[in-house]
């Protein structure tokens, strides 16, 4: 029930934040340091909330300590801030291996072809239930905050996609119009980026298809702000009134 469901979470939210919890998020999770103190506490009250929620799983042989949890959570909730969220409605538990995995592929070639094989991941995101990432992959990116790579973002920009926004406040999702313009502008830069042979500051991945370029261009966004700003300053200010975020001011 909703109300139950609202009750619980501001019971939780309303919860101090503990010292070693916030020890982690100041020496681990950079951009948190970046934040405006109102931006810090609503983040530390959405991380208190999906840690109550969400269940987190070692693979492979790797354990999944408080550190691992708090950084996973922390970037995850970077994406809920500035609007009213259901915390990834469907996502109940996240898988962390030590390196990147290996997982079954298929690919759908013309004529009905259909080719099955396996890759090797850094992150993946299912339509409903699970995210599985690399640790290996998220400590390096947390080195590398600029270079727009953000395995965390990438998989959880797709949970976001996937429920086609359900439970969430953003703006383009409230009237034809501005969700009209929303799609047009992604698929346009999308349709650049597939097209083109030169340099981007978006990673070429995102040419696969427009779900993944949903993802790549919600890590640059974060990640390169200033550059995705002067470069594709249409695709900038979507992303902006999506997410409710100007990450350029965090610089």
């Amino acid at each position: 029930m909703f109300w139950l469901k609202k009750w619980r979470r501001n019971r939780i939210a309303a919860k101090k934040f503990p010292d070693n919890w916030l020890h982690i998020l100041e020496k681990e999770v950079a951009i948190y340091t970046m934040l405006c103190n109102d931006d810090k506490e609503e983040l530390k009250k959405h991380i208190l909330i999906f840690l109550c929620e969400k269940e987190f799983e070692g693979c492979g042989g790797f354990t999944v300590t408080e550190r691992e949890k708090i950084i996973i959570a922390a970037n995850a909730c970077i994406l809920l801030l500035h609007r009213k969220t259901d915390y990834y409605p469907g996502l109940y538990s996240i898988l962390v291996y030590p390196d990147a995995f290996v997982a079954p592929h298929k690919e759908y070639l013309p004529g009905g072809v259909v080719v099955e094989g396996h890759e090797i991941l850094s992150g993946e995101s299912w339509h409903r239930g699970t995210v599985i990432l690399s640790w290996q992959d998220i400590e390096f990116d947390m080195k590398n905050i600029y270079d727009g790579r953000n395995v965390i973002y990438h998989e959880f920009a797709h949970q976001i996609d996937t429920t086609a926004g359900f439970g969430d406040s953003s703006a383009v999702l409230k009237t034809n119009a501005g969700f009209i313009k929303w799609s047009r502008v992604l698929y346009k830069n999308y349709l650049q980026l597939k097209n083109s042979d030169e340099y981007s500051i978006l990673d070429e991945y995102g040419a696969t298809n427009p779900a993944e370029f949903f993802a790549v261009s919600t890590e640059c966004f974060l990640e390169k702000p200033t550059e995705m700003k002067q470069v594709h300053p249409e695709l900038y200010m979507e992303l902006m009134r999506f997410y409710n975020l100007d990450p350029s001011s965090f610089i």
